[in-house]
């Protein structure tokens, strides 16, 4: 399973925070997760990182 997040982000660093296996804060101040699959393990905090976005700017890429 993938993540991706879009334009959307306000770039909080929740997901970070939550789940830094998948995201991270890039340069422009924005969220980006990953390209590669969930690492085992992660997958509960990848779906807690998504559904705690403030502002929604996270989704599966399934």
């Amino acid at each position: 399973m993938k993540y991706v997040v879009s334009e959307e982000c306000i770039g909080c660093g929740l997901c970070e925070a939550t789940c830094p296996a998948v995201f991270s804060i890039a340069d422009d101040g924005k969220a980006k997760a990953i390209e590669e699959d969930v690492p085992a393990g992660s997958e509960a905090d990848a779906e807690e990182a998504m559904n705690g976005c403030p502002v929604g700017a996270i989704s599966r890429a399934d």
